[in-house]
């Protein structure tokens, strides 16, 4: 097909008097057919496709496809999708940026120049995830909170130094200044993005992907964004289309108004259980209707940044004049808030009144029902009436304690004596504990608050809950209220613009007198980076096995995420955090019963404390441009500390050996200007045979190091104390600890093992039981190539980089299962390992698999995209040969494999070798 079969709609705007070229809408509906009722979100990728339509990456059908959508709301096509920028946090982006320098290094080897890696599309990196609550209730915290921080990630910081300073097109946020999506909304947002070329300015919309599930908050702003895994945001920054379906769009209809003391965590609670309850998984949902118009853009924000938690690829907000004046309060130069509406109205992206486009499907909300709530106890879903809170509690422990009683009669026969002995000790968890802490006795009773936090993008980001926890704190104080001693506070906002207007409204000090002192800007609590309870409250704890609480005005509350020990973690909007750190027990239900006593000996009522809405509003009016300005003016500079980290200022990092935070992998090893004959495999052993839905999180390492792990072996072989492990996330950096924890999850079944759980296989030459990384080295210096063979739905879940990487490293040239999730199998492909899918009818239970036979695979020179490969399985019952199917599925992907992956495909493009 000739390029004159793509629509010419490049275009020029005029905004006072600057001349901007943009791929005009309108005039692709005068050739493909009428757009007005197309989705907003979808809009913005066909603009997109407009932008990069040359016949090849993108076709004329990729376009009528994203039109013809309309007649179904639904569509098969896949297409490739180039976002304006990638956005990353410090735990998923180290990786990216070691294997930048990776690619820095081998073109030097090649004698190329090794400054030509650099990321073609902007990268904005944020320091986020690293702080913990170590020091709390305390004005020294924040200070000895990011010394901690500074001292324990010190080689991380000094190669992201190295990063900031070496790369074009790569921007750092030193730690202490914010969360990455916080910093997003505030500041790098634009919601109309420019770059030069050939001498004129082009304008279109700002999208972005990030390495963080929770980059859809910029959504709120009318950015399509949304959170992916490292291999594809490397791609994205290397130049290369994320592959993605054309989505389903949900429709969300919001009408009327919030009434007088509910807040907008209420509001994003109640739309987290609806989408859920409707299915959106995989799906884009846009939020229409008139409520829009009173809706603030804090409160889009803090919806959009849910959208993981309710399933969606991303919750999205269009633009309208709401949109423009947060861009002022927030301090965006005037040209451009004037370019976003001139644009966005030119391409019919601004949100007029009553317009209703078409949708996949559509549910709506009057906003007057919303009702105060909180979600819990494990999952961000499950929202809770808060008069319901103390109700359902004591239900939770009633359960809790059915089951403990039916597993132990279960267990100890039907004799009347021993059932007696069951029932009493199926109780026995919940004992209350007598605790001496700082001086003062107390009972620690079940449903005790320990953890009480003010804490993550979601919440932080909005002025109107973070005033109303100040204020609530203010009149707490003024009543003679004070925390209870068992509950470790905390506030950890998302930028320090909160700090600025807390303080202009005289509020910190009110937060301060209850214990909520500034501990860091970072996501803290609601990643898990709560730090120890007190030694006195974590004994209690465990001696009672008590089922104790945490609030947080987080995100997520999944089980053992929070803190080990806390087995109920409810999710609360700021006011409520504090509330519920004053009443010290999640049992206290706050409609009916007193939060406390005052200092006048009377009883003291949540509605005693509750801020109206005009006290909030009027605090919220301290808000102004000037304390944006103020903040983000030098953000990128850091404080005197990260200033003071000595970097080489060279092009090609300089590795260090004993590091056990950054080494250099071994992805590049003895590559060529041009891409070698790819091999095929012949009698690879299974390094484990895994059964349906095997996800990323059993393949990728995360959480914990234990000791006795091939990871913890090698860090205490390397001098590193298990209390200094830190966790798989900080140290995404080594390859060396991240191949030793691919497929070892604890949860992982290899059926090669009978009864086996944990990452364990058989080398089956000696038939000797190991951890699957110490079989995978053992094959390898044995010279025998690996394949893993799998069950329905291999690689579901979240786009992990390193499923795939270590899946590579540890020596695995295929993985043949019956089918696959979509993202782990482009990310297979993009780390060179091929993904083959058993024949229909076929599967390693109908050849009746045990995993010693050996595979052999021919015909990877000669693939084609969707096509077959034969496969042959010789075992003790015979040898099978089959014809498996290629599900290396286009072109671009084909290329990719060719290469040895995406990364030394592109790297061969950027010297001119491919």
């Amino acid at each position: 097909m000739s390029s004159d079969s793509l629509p010419d709609t490049r275009r020029t705007l005029d905004v006072g008097g600057t001349q901007y070229d943009f791929y005009s809408l309108a005039q692709a509906a005068e050739d493909l057919g009428d757009i007005q009722r197309l989705p907003m979100t979808l809009k913005v990728l066909l603009e997109n496709q407009l932008r990069f339509a040359d016949d090849e990456s993108v076709s004329r059908d990729d376009l009528q496809a994203l039109v013809d959508w309309q007649k179904e709301g639904r569509s098969d096509r896949e297409i490739g999708y180039r976002p304006a920028r990638v956005l990353m946090q410090d735990f998923t982006g180290v990786p990216g940026v070691v294997d930048l320098a990776s690619m820095r290094a081998a073109v030097e080897k090649l004698g190329e120049q090794p400054s030509k890696i650099n990321p073609l599309s902007p990268v904005d990196l944020v320091i986020d995830h690293s702080v913990m609550v170590d020091k709390y209730g305390d004005p020294s915290a924040f200070k000895d909170n990011v010394a901690l921080e500074m001292e324990r990630n010190r080689e991380r910081y000094e190669f992201l130094r190295w990063g900031q300073q070496a790369f074009d097109n790569f921007r750092v946020v030193p730690p202490g200044t914010g969360i990455c999506h916080q910093v997003n909304l505030e500041y790098l947002g634009k919601t109309v993005w420019t770059r030069e070329e050939d001498g004129k300015t082009l304008a279109y919309p700002d999208t972005l992907v990030g390495t963080d599930s929770h980059t859809t908050m910029i959504n709120g702003l009318g950015v399509l964004g949304w959170g992916v895994g490292g291999i594809e945001a490397e791609a994205a920054m290397l130049g290369q289309p994320v592959s993605m379906l054309i989505p389903e769009v949900i429709g969300f209809k919001l009408t009327g108004k919030l009434r007088e003391g509910i807040t907008a965590t209420d509001l994003v609670l109640t739309v987290t259980e609806m989408l859920r309850k409707k299915g959106v998984v995989g799906k884009f949902v846009e939020f229409y209707g008139d409520g829009l118009k009173d809706l603030p853009l804090a409160d889009r924000a803090t919806i959009a940044n849910m959208a993981p938690e309710y399933g969606a690829t991303c919750g999205f907000f269009p633009v309208d004049d709401e949109t423009l004046n947060y861009m002022r309060l927030s301090g965006r130069d005037d040209d451009q808030i004037a370019l976003v509406e001139a644009y966005s109205k030119e391409q019919g992206l601004w949100r007029e009144p009553g317009h209703e486009p078409i949708f996949s499907d559509t549910l709506g909300l009057d906003m007057g029902d919303v009702e105060a709530s909180l979600a819990g106890p494990k999952r961000p879903q499950d929202r809770v009436a808060l008069s319901q809170l103390a109700t359902t509690f004591e239900k939770l422990m009633e359960d809790e304690g059915k089951s403990a009683k039916d597993s132990r009669d279960d267990k100890m026969g039907s004799e009347g004596g021993q059932t007696a002995v069951g029932v009493e000790r199926s109780y026995r968890h919940a004992d209350s504990q007598d605790v001496n802490y700082k001086g003062e006795d107390f009972s620690l009773d079940p449903g005790a608050v320990v953890i009480a936090a003010i804490t993550s993008c979601t919440n932080t980001s909005n002025p109107s809950v973070m005033m109303a926890a100040g204020l609530l704190a203010r009149k707490a104080k003024e009543k003679g209220l004070a925390t209870k001693p068992w509950v470790k506070t905390s506030l950890a906002p998302g930028s320090k613009v909160v700090t600025e207007y807390l303080a202009a409204a005289g509020l910190q000090d009110d937060l301060n007198a209850l214990g909520f002192n500034l501990v860091g800007y970072g996501c803290t609590t609601c990643i898990g980076n709560s730090g120890p309870l007190p030694e006195p409250i974590e004994d209690a704890v465990k001696t009672g096995d008590l089922t104790v609480a945490s609030v947080l005005s987080g995100n997520r509350n999944f089980e053992g995420r929070v803190h080990p020990l806390v087995k109920t973690n409810w999710l609360a909007s700021p006011p409520l955090v504090v509330a519920f750190a004053l009443a010290g027990n999640v049992r206290c239900d706050l409609d009916n019963d007193p939060i406390g006593e005052g200092s006048d000996g009377e009883p003291v009522y949540l509605k005693d404390i509750w801020p109206t809405q005009a006290e909030v509003a009027e605090a919220v009016e301290k808000v102004n441009t000037e304390m944006f300005r103020k903040e983000y003016a030098a953000v990128f500079d850091g404080d005197e500390v990260w200033k003071a980290i000595k970097v080489p200022e060279s092009e090609v990092y300089e590795w260090d050996d004993n590091s056990t935070y950054i080494q250099h992998p071994p992805f590049f090893e003895g590559m060529g200007k041009e891409p070698s004959k790819v091999e095929d495999v012949k009698d690879a052993h299974v390094l484990a045979m895994l059964g349906d839905s095997v996800t990323t999180d059993h393949i990728s390492p995360a959480g914990a190091i234990k000791p006795d792990s091939p990871a913890g072996r090698y860090l205490q072989e390397n001098g590193v104390k298990p209390v200094d492990f830190n966790s798989y996330g900080s140290r995404r950096g080594n390859h060396e600890v991240m191949m030793r924890g691919t497929f070892a999850n604890v949860r992982i079944q290899n059926e090669m093992l009978d009864g086996v759980v944990g990452g364990e296989t058989r080398h089956v030459p000696s038939g000797e039981q190991m951890a699957i990384y110490d079989a995978a080295m053992k094959y390898q210096e044995e010279g025998t190539p690996l394949v893993v063979v799998a069950g329905k739905e291999y690689g579901t879940g979240s786009s992990r980089d390193w499923a795939a990487k270590g899946t590579l490293l540890l020596g695995v040239r295929a993985v043949l299962a019956e089918s696959y999730e979509r993202i782990h199998r482009s990310n297979l492909i993009g780390m060179g390992v091929v993904p083959l899918q058993f024949p229909e009818g076929e599967d390693r239970k109908s050849l009746g698999m045990t995993g010693d036979e050996t595979v052999s695979i021919e015909g990877l020179d000669s693939l084609e995209p969707g096509g077959k490969v034969k496969v042959t399985i010789k075992g003790d019952k015979g040898e099978k040969t089959l014809d498996a199917l290629c599900r290396i599925d286009t072109a671009n992907e084909l290329e990719y494999y060719r290469h040895g992956g995406i990364l030394h495909y592109v790297l061969r493009k950027m010297i001119g070798a491919a």
